[in-house]
């Protein structure tokens, strides 16, 4: 089968499953990647219903759809970060919200990415996607004077919290990708370094790879795939449009996504800066076979036009590599 091409639920999650199935079927797609939120891929009910795991797989499968990873973003977004407070509320199950107390919430979101490793091995999935948190990104303006110790121990946070989650990783043959995002231990990529040492480099901390968050920090995507090409272990497409005109930052002025007054937004693939092909060319070098999620997030375009016209756009680029060199004939008798 050709590197599949699958739809990431999380901007989905307000549908049922089976909605949503239904429309990655007649568009197309070849699987889901399943959110941890919405009634997508519940982690506690997963370890908790004989049934529900069976379940999952039936759903997807009535629709000819599979499952190479899940997602939990939004509680791995809790395990590092600095402060806890009414953002993370928001984005939090009630259980792993709890009361509040900021330390007991990184305890309880750090279990359920435990948790995640356990369910995803369930589901059968070698990959889990999401997020580290991080407890110096209020720090990245360097002001006021930010002491390399307290980097240093931003990173130390980092391993002592996640090494615990990783070894559960280990145990089941999980692998968690970490997407590389402004507001995590790992947003670009000196960062990324960082992080992969200060784990280790053990294999099961790897990337997922999202150009979006390349384009407006005016980093390298497809250098970054080459540097990174044994630590990519899941590819996220999703664009950013810059528009920076020397009144709209690059830093988004704390405007809401689709404001004109922005530097950048996130936009639907094909419609931003980033140069797909080159891009699939270098998952080619690198020799990645692994899924192609598309992601929809667009604050100026529907997601019902969107998510169909990205898969068709992308799909222009997923050629396979030659077998044998071009050049090859030449020689030939």
């Amino acid at each position: 089968m050709p590197r599949p091409f699958t739809l990431f639920t999380g901007q989905w999650a307000d549908l049922p499953l089976e909605e949503v199935c239904r429309l990655a079927r007649d568009w197309g797609y070849d699987g889901l990647e399943l959110a941890c939120w919405g009634d997508h891929f519940e982690v506690d009910r997963a370890l908790a219903e004989p049934d529900y795991v069976k379940g999952r797989r039936e759903l997807l499968a009535a629709y000819g759809l599979r499952c190479w990873a899940v997602s939990n973003h939004l509680v791995g977004q809790a395990v590092c970060d600095h402060p806890i407070d009414e953002r993370h509320r928001a984005i939090l199950p009630a259980r792993i919200w709890g009361g509040g107390e900021p330390e007991e919430v990184r305890r309880r979101a750090a279990a359920e990415m435990a948790d995640t490793a356990r369910a995803a091995a369930a589901l059968g999935v070698d990959t889990v996607v999401g997020f580290t948190g991080s407890s110096i990104w209020h720090t990245v303006a360097m002001f006021p004077p930010v002491p390399p110790g307290m980097v240093e121990r931003g990173y130390q946070d980092f391993a002592d919290r996640w090494n615990p989650v990783l070894d559960v990783f280990d145990a089941e043959g999980v692998r968690f990708a970490h997407e590389v995002h402004p507001g995590e231990i790992a947003y670009d990529y000196w960062t990324a370094q960082r992080a992969l040492e200060a784990v280790g480099r053990r294999p099961a901390f790897g990337l997922n790879f999202d150009p979006s968050h390349f384009v407006w920090q005016d980093l390298d995507p497809v250098g970054f795939l080459h540097d990174f090409r044994d630590r990519i272990y899941h590819v996220d497409c999703k664009e950013a449009r810059r528009r920076l005109d020397g009144r709209n930052g690059r830093l988004g002025s704390h405007l809401p996504w689709g404001d004109p007054r922005r530097g950048w937004d996130f936009v639907s693939a094909g419609h931003g800066d980033v140069l797909w092909e080159d891009v699939f060319r270098m998952l080619n070098a690198i020799g990645y076979r692994g899924p192609v999620s598309v992601e929809w997030e667009d604050a100026g375009m529907d997601r019902l036009t969107g998510a169909p016209e990205a898969l068709a756009h992308l799909r222009r680029y997923a050629f396979d590599p030659p077998s044998a060199s071009f050049d090859a004939a030449f020689g030939a008798r």
